[in-house]
């Protein structure tokens, strides 16, 4: 076997030896390291220094070169030096027009695709103007109950021309149909249509709790939105399959890789399970991880998920292109490192962990605004935050070199420390029943709340510093700053447009048709897509919609685990 580095491991060996009992020994003693143990934020123990020793094992076709399998430095073989990572800025709020502004002026400043927020009841799949609704339209993100909603918020924006993801999870499969309704309205090629919903629903179960019916026919949906898309939306990411979330849930960063890998492997195996070849569906799987303050951690961490993901699809599902083993993922800086105390200093943060995010090499990039931690952002937040990427970009030359930080001793080494443990727990999943029957025991929600609990005790002790809040506080500061304002009327206009759908549609055709989707909901061989397009096209609404089909699979329940 060719490894990383063909060495004198006994020369070497003896060589640290003596470094460590003359130099290192002897400085010590005038000058203590910091504390006695040193780690990653992941746990993972780290070295005073690292050799060739460190990687004397790895086999080089685990390095390989970029965009040659297993993918490890990089989905592409020239990266960034071709095209930059797409820059896509989240923006949700209000209405369909208020967000549509927002779009707008973000393209105006450089942005190179579109994100979207959804507000609370979009997500959970009741119509604005539902009692569980009040206080909540538009407040998060924007609302959406109807193709209208659709139409008014990519009102003048080309979606032939740019890219558009939308978060979005039980829901996600109305909010897909609502996008090639109104796509098809507009006389566009879904095949020419690019973008991701995040549907990731496994995730919810896990960490973000947003979720409606059962498991399973949760996952159906999901299924159904894949191979919708194989076949009909060529150039469509079906989904988003995220461990961002199952981070700021406060898992750890190496549970965020493990946990969305087994998730993943679900969502291939449900899939798979119709007859559709893996190499038509899983070229359009793409992914989604949050970029953490540990900064070669999370550089290691994006290598070894490329790795792992290669080895999952070559060698469990026999996947043939290189295209179903190649992860694709978009970043975001990590909102729950937003701090209120000394607010501007999240700039700081936000700009270390986008530079890690491109140095492990990103396919898109969203920046978190400074004053996150207190409201939506302010549009100068989001242009600083859009700008931290277009320095990056322009002037720093990092993406000049693909992987720069490839072959160093300590994160090569740590790349395969992360490759071996992910496999670990993906073992230790299968062996005890795979991902939704340790979903239902609360398996993964323990891992995820220890984790946190954790690193609540280590910032309250201040083991894990945080400027602002347990180191340099500043005790009399005064915090003055200008957040996004909630607009008063966004309710009443958005009731306004919902009524008058409802007022103006051929509600005879839409109940034949909500009984038809319950038909097909009861069929697991069909597809719950095509009948959700008519449903949408014909003015259904989120909430008939969600609704209809909760008399049918009924809503879930958690088992609490402590």
């Amino acid at each position: 076997m060719t490894t990383l580095n063909n060495i004198n491991a006994a020369q070497l060996e003896e060589q640290l030896e003596l470094w460590e009992k003359e130099e290192v020994s002897t400085f010590l003693s005038k000058q203590p390291e910091r504390e006695e143990e040193f780690f990653t934020l992941g746990g993972f123990p780290v070295k005073r220094s690292y050799t060739a020793l460190d990687t004397k094992d790895i086999p080089l076709e685990d390095i390989g070169l970029p965009g040659q399998y297993p993918f490890t430095r990089g989905p592409y073989p020239t990266m960034y030096r071709s095209r930059y990572w797409t820059m896509r800025q989240i923006a949700g709020f209000g209405t369909g027009e208020d967000t549509n502004k927002r779009f707008k002026y973000l393209i105006s400043q450089g942005q190179t695709g579109l994100s979207t927020d959804f507000d609370m009841p979009t997500l959970m799949g009741y119509d604005s103007d539902n009692e569980m609704s009040d206080g909540e339209v538009g407040r998060e993100g924007v609302a959406v109950d109807t193709l209208a909603d659709m139409e008014a918020l990519f009102d003048g924006i080309d979606l032939e021309k740019i890219s558009v993801s939308m978060t979005i999870n039980p829901t996600a499969w109305i909010l897909l149909a609502m996008y090639v309704a109104l796509a098809k309205r507009k006389g566009y090629d879904l095949n020419k249509l690019s973008g991701t919903i995040q549907a990731d629903i496994l995730k919810e179960y896990m960490a973000q709790k947003e979720y409606i019916y059962p498991i399973a026919p949760s996952v159906r949906i999901v299924r159904d939105c894949i191979t919708y898309c194989a076949d009909h939306m060529k150039r469509y990411n079906p989904i988003n399959i995220s461990g961002y979330h199952t981070s700021e849930a406060g898992s750890s960063p190496l549970h965020e890789i493990a946990f969305t890998m087994a998730n993943a492997v679900t969502y291939v195996e449900e899939v798979t399970k119709t007859g559709m070849d893996v190499d038509k569906f899983a070229p359009r799987l793409a992914f989604f991880f949050v970029c953490q303050a540990d900064f070669f951690e999370e550089i290691a961490k994006f290598r070894a998920a490329r790795r792992v993901w290669a080895k999952i699809m070559k060698n469990q599902f026999g996947a043939k292109k290189p295209e179903s083993m190649r992860l694709r993922f978009h970043c975001q800086t990590a909102a729950a490192s937003l701090t209120k105390p000394q607010y501007k200093v999240n700039i700081i943060r936000t700009t270390v962990q986008a530079l890690a995010a491109v140095l492990g090499g990103a396919q898109s990039l969203h920046t978190n605004g400074m004053d996150e931690a207190f409201a939506i952002p302010t549009e100068e937040a989001m242009k600083i935050a859009l700008r931290t990427q277009q320095v990056i970009a322009d002037e720093t030359n990092v993406a000049n070199v693909i992987d720069p930080m490839g072959g160093s001793y300590f994160l090569e080494n740590l790349t395969s420390e992360y490759e071996k443990k992910i496999f670990e727990i993906l073992d230790e999943v299968k062996q005890n029943g795979g991902t939704v029957k340790l979903i239902e025991e609360g398996w993964f929600q323990k891992h995820i709340a220890d984790f946190a609990y954790e690193t609540a005790l280590r910032k309250q002790s201040g083991q894990k510093p945080v400027i602002g809040v347990n180191k340099y506080v500043e005790e009399d500061e005064k915090v003055d700053i200008e957040t996004h304002p909630y607009d008063p009327t966004t309710a009443d206009r958005q009731i306004a447009r919902l009524q008058n759908v409802r007022a103006t549609r051929d509600n005879q055709k839409l109940n034949i048709l909500l009984e038809q989707l319950v038909e097909v909901a009861k069929d697991e061989a069909q597809n719950i897509m095509p009948i959700t397009i008519e449903l949408v096209e014909a003015g259904a609404t989120m909430g008939d919609i969600v609704e209809k089909l909760r008399t049918l699979w009924g809503t879930y329940r958690e088992n609490p685990v402590f």
